[in-house]
């Protein structure tokens, strides 16, 4: 019989089905419970997730969901951002291969699609961790999880794992077009491109995480392609989550100070996210806004994430094509 293309299945963070404070506390116990993005020892993380960190991030996350969510399409940014990046791949791809995509943490969820990709008979299948750099909390969860999935089936697919791109050319020539195609269509000249990375603790990366250097990494290599030295493009971390130390300089510390030396006109671009969402839209667009002009700025945007744009799309389908690889037109008949 004919055997059914590959199928690639692209997979980003998540996000709760609805800004109200349920929603959004089922989604944090998810996303909160998981090891590899909290290492603090059970017996004590449980009673503080539980008695203190859930009931009240809940309704806070809420009014910061309520203030970037997509009525439109009555879904979060990233859940409507991701499903264009998987019909845009699509349409890049044609018949050689079926492009779908799951979140990590709540619907559609990686388990569900997996499941559903094996019984359509696809049994090729790419999982592409939409993060360009990889961490232990990012990417090792997207394999851990895909890994207990298929612990729980008798007839398991063939599963390749998407490397991280962090530094690929491909991946810094888009970033390179979204900042000057966005900067072109300001009414003023940014001072400073920021490049505003999401943290992790800094205990992470002493224990051996290369999310760090892979985020240098980028940074160097979008310096290199926009002529830009690191005084007018920095570099600094933001979402910090609790009172143990992250990766520094903080993303909010750099916008104080680069407002209080005089910095009038600031631009952030967040390359670690592959589509805006919460961290970009809210924390940065609205807060990261509201805190430079507090200090004294003027001009401050966001340049949008790559999302379904253009070059975002060259970059998916570049990618996919790599870890598709052997497998594209490989039909094989009995």
């Amino acid at each position: 019989m004919q055997q059914l293309p590959p199928a690639i299945l692209l997979v980003n963070l998540g996000t709760p089905d609805a800004p109200e404070p349920a929603a959004v506390r089922r989604y944090l116990r998810e996303f909160l419970s998981d090891p590899r993005v909290v290492e603090v020892p059970r017996l004590i993380w449980w009673p503080l997730l539980h008695g203190v960190i859930l009931p009240f991030r809940s309704k806070r996350s809420a009014h910061a969901y309520e203030q970037i969510w997509d009525r439109e399409n009555n879904c979060s940014p990233l859940l409507h951002i991701t499903r264009m990046q998987a019909q845009g791949l699509q349409r890049r791809l044609g018949d050689a291969a079926r492009v779908d995509f799951a979140m990590r943490y709540g619907q559609p969820a990686l388990g569900e699609k997996l499941h559903a990709l094996m019984q359509a008979g696809h049994e090729r299948i790419v999982v592409l961790p939409l993060y360009p750099q990889y961490s232990g909390s990012t990417v090792a969860s997207v394999v851990d999880e895909t890994g207990r999935v298929l612990r729980g089936m008798r007839h398991q697919p063939a599963v390749r794992i998407g490397a991280p791109y962090y530094g690929h050319p491909a991946y810094i020539a888009a970033l390179q077009r979204r900042a000057e195609e966005h900067i072109a269509t300001l009414d003023w000249q940014p001072e400073v491109l920021l490049l505003s990375y999401h943290g992790v603790p800094r205990a992470f990366v002493d224990k051996g995480d290369p999310y760090a250097a892979h985020c240098e990494a980028t940074t160097r290599a979008l310096r290199v392609a926009m002529g830009m030295d690191e005084q007018h493009m920095p570099m600094s971390y933001q979402s910090r989550l609790g009172r143990a130390e992250w990766l520094k300089p903080y993303t909010e510390d750099t916008i104080i100070a680069l407002a209080e030396k005089g910095g009038k006109r600031l631009a952030v671009m967040t390359p670690a996210f592959a589509a805006d969402c919460l961290e970009t839209l809210e924390e940065i667009a609205i807060g990261g806004a509201e805190t430079f002009r507090a200090h004294g700025g003027e001009n401050f945007t966001l340049v949008p994430c790559l999302n379904d744009s253009q070059p975002g799309l060259d970059v998916l389908e570049t990618l996919a094509r790599r870890e598709l690889a052997g497998w594209l037109g490989a039909g094989l008949k009995a």
